[in-house]
């Protein structure tokens, strides 16, 4: 979908629809309103019907309103204008371009953009419509033999400012915004990906072509390099499965080569069985979405390059499938990781940290500024926080902050979890340094505890996307998370860096 900006009133637009808010109960809005005076009471008399209530997300399509330019005009319901905030503004924007896609105009101009939204500024208002707008007609269905098609789909969505100043800011933002829903499209269709297509090796083979097309340096280590650096967590996972294992590097340099780079790491199991600890039936189909934290680290690997930021990024991504049988890790086996330090494998579903690790510990080479791994990790973080907010675990109080500040520009939550020693005990072994498990109690904590002790030498943060990576039921598939939290990140370090040179 084509984005543009402009600024102009609502009844001068020459459109196939203009697109305007009306509150609870039959209030218009201020674009409203002013196509109303020129209709003469058109769109008043219309809600004073009850054909438009305003409630949020219903919407009415008019055609044929007097002495406006628009071919169309549409009502989106805003719900109550008290209550008018980030989740409303989203949702109305979602119903906007949803009902747009019906109507066969494949151009429209969006009012909403103007509406005041309760502690957001114009640019949150701007990305978020673009992202929404873009999320909003996705489908999956490159795999089907028959592909459903809308007949006349939205083409080129305008965005609206009330001041021709405003232009420039909305016009950045707009470009960043297209650039991060990219990033997200693109983790959106690895995660949809079945198991038997989106393997390590194919996870590899995009890493390589992002590369390729902007610019980046790409480099794979083997299982034979591993096993000369070491890495005995990682290949443990690796060991039933017949896919080989893959250590994806991907890095972007938009700064100097001495600027410390941002290191993203990303669980890449492309499939979990759970090992030898083998997971029920139910529902293992949606463990094809354990890669999904590596996904979101190549689709903001993307945005970044989209967006010029001038920062060295490095995406790590450890990828490998975890399965049975005969060569399998079995619990009570006892490894050693990258670090040097032994870990006693008490759970083999318990793997995403055993690939973590060693990848935290390679990340030390690279004298990162800060790293930060996403993974969907733990069922308990999920029990914790449901499917609302990522888990947040950090070492550094100032890096959970931005994280934290990130993602609430995004919308795109996450909530500091705690990580104190005391869970520490709980990863107690008899036999080896530390188990990989810590019982059921705080598990989402003793996982960040495990993934901290190989952390301790740089600043670190943890996400545990499990609750927030994909959807089940009807509307099952991958959802892109958290590529808009950690693209804004990005982009906050970039403006800091920006202004600290200053530029």
């Amino acid at each position: 979908m084509e984005f543009s900006i402009k600024s102009g009133a609502p009844e001068k637009q020459r459109s196939a629809c203009v697109v305007v808010g009306v509150f609870e109960s039959r209030k218009l809005s201020a674009a409203a309103e002013s196509i109303d005076r020129v209709a003469n009471g058109y769109l008043a008399e219309v809600v004073r019907r009850g054909d438009m209530e305003g409630k949020l997300g219903a919407t009415l399509l008019l055609h044929n309103v007097p002495n406006v330019l628009g071919d169309r005009i549409l009502l989106v319901g805003l719900g109550r204008e008290r209550e008018f905030r980030d989740k409303e503004y989203r949702d109305a924007c979602k119903a906007a371009v949803r009902t747009l896609n019906e109507t066969g105009a494949m151009e429209a101009v969006l009012f909403l953009t103007e509406l005041p939204v309760r502690r957001r500024g114009l640019a949150w208002k701007i990305a978020q419509a673009v992202l929404v707008a873009a999320e909003t007609p996705y489908q999956f269905n490159r795999l089907k033999s028959k592909q459903e098609e809308v007949r006349r789909p939205l083409r080129r969505l305008t965005l609206t400012v009330t001041r021709r100043s405003e232009l420039a800011e909305a016009e950045t933002t707009a470009h960043q915004a297209q650039a991060v829903a990219e990033g997200v499209r693109v983790a959106k269709d690895l995660g949809n990906l079945p198991p038997n297509i989106c393997t390590p090796a194919y996870l590899a083979e995009q890493a390589r072509s992002i590369a390729s097309t902007h610019g980046m340096n790409c480099d794979v280590l083997e299982a034979e390099d591993m096993q000369t650096l070491g890495m005995g967590a990682l290949l443990a996972v690796a060991r039933g499965s017949a896919e080989p294992p893959k250590l994806i590097v991907l890095t972007y340099r938009g700064a100097d080569a001495a600027a410390q780079p941002v290191v993203l790491v990303g669980k890449g199991i492309t499939f979990d069985t759970g090992g030898i600890s083998l997971k029920p039936a139910t529902e293992m189909d949606e463990m094809k979405f354990d890669m999904c934290g590596a996904a979101s680290v190549l689709g903001t690997l993307l945005a970044a390059a989209q967006m010029k930021l001038p920062l060295n990024v490095v995406g790590i991504i450890p990828s490998t499938e975890n399965m049975p049988g005969g060569r399998a890790t079995k619990p009570g086996d006892v490894v050693t990781t990258l670090s040097g330090q032994s870990v006693e494998i008490l759970n083999t579903d318990a793997e995403g940290r055993l690939v973590l690790c060693d990848a935290l510990t390679y990340c030390e080479r690279l004298k990162p500024a800060v790293v930060i791994d996403i993974a969907t990790l733990t069922g308990a973080c999920v029990v914790a926080l449901g499917h609302v907010a990522a888990g947040l675990f950090a070492n550094d109080d100032t890096l959970a902050r931005e994280v934290l500040a990130a993602g609430d520009a995004a919308y795109d939550r996450a909530w500091h979890m705690p990580l104190w020693d005391d869970y520490q005990e709980q990863l107690r072994s008899n036999f080896a340094d530390m188990a990989n498990v810590g019982g059921r109690p705080a598990g989402s904590i003793t996982a960040a505890c495990f993934l901290s002790r190989f952390a301790k030498n740089f600043r670190w943060a943890h996400l545990d996307i499990a609750g927030v990576a994909w959807k089940s039921g009807r509307e099952k598939g991958a959802t892109g998370r958290p590529v808009p939290l950690l693209a804004q990140f990005l982009l906050e370090r970039a403006g800091a860096a920006s202004r600290s040179s200053g530029a």
